[in-house]
């Protein structure tokens, strides 16, 4: 859950400071264990130390940032615990939202047909980012999909805390994605899921879901066992 909730207004230099610094350590560009300091992070985001250590300190609240007394501040090693909780519990709430979905959803309303054309759209970019090897662009075509579907519950809460839920998983995710190259299955995998919840079969639907969700599990051990500096059990 964003600890700096977006708000309508120009957001200020504090969100600006949590939300690069956030995507910089869920992207692996800052990595687990690497030491961060105000003033070096400040000079990158041309602003000053104030908003900074606000974002730290709610990066750390969230789990990301570790604050070393004396010495500044880490980010924090990515907890195998944490990810295999958040990848279990993700799961669950998913299930839920997208079999709601695949009840509910009606060709004849412009709601699900405007759905429908813009997460084929999304389809589309994440097979083109697929073909390039842009794992990246990838991952945020990824959350984009998942995040289209449960939006169509108009439940706010299971959106919130999905979305809290995938921060953790995001940093596993890079890696995956990084190592195992099994891009164009999960691009399969998201057609496969899009077409058993357009045709209204909300039991195919949550079996291949959970099928989707599953294979991070299994790819885990090895890549705990490649990137074990990146990583604490606790």
């Amino acid at each position: 859950m964003a600890l700096y909730p977006p708000t309508q207004n120009r957001e200020t230099l504090g969100e600006t400071a949590y939300r690069k610094i956030r995507d910089d350590i869920i992207s692996l560009r800052l990595q687990p264990g690497q030491m961060v300091y105000e003033n070096e992070l400040a000079s990158a985001l041309g602003m000053s130390r104030t908003p900074v250590r606000e974002a730290l300190l709610a990066l750390q609240r969230e789990e990301f940032i570790e604050i070393l007394p004396q010495r500044g501040a880490r980010v924090a090693y990515i907890s195998e615990k944490k990810v295999e909780e958040a990848r279990s519990l993700r799961e669950i709430l998913e299930v839920h939202g997208f079999t709601w979905v695949a009840q509910a959803w009606d060709e004849e309303l412009e709601t699900f047909r405007e759905a429908g054309r813009e997460i084929d759209e999304i389809l589309r970019k994440q097979a083109g980012a697929s073909e390039t090897g842009d794992y990246i662009a990838f991952l945020d075509l990824d959350e984009a999909f998942h995040q289209s579907i449960l939006e169509l519950t108009s439940n706010a809460t299971l959106v919130s805390i999905v979305t809290q839920l995938r921060g953790h998983l995001k940093r596993m995710r890079y890696l995956e994605l990084k190592e195992a190259l099994n891009m164009e299955t999960v691009v399969q995998q998201h057609r496969d899921i899009f077409a058993a919840l357009r045709a209204g079969n909300a039991e195919e639907t949550a079996s291949l879901l959970k099928h989707h969700f599953r294979q991070l599990q299994y790819n885990i051990p090895s890549i705990v066992t490649k990137y074990s500096r990146y990583f604490t059990r606790l």
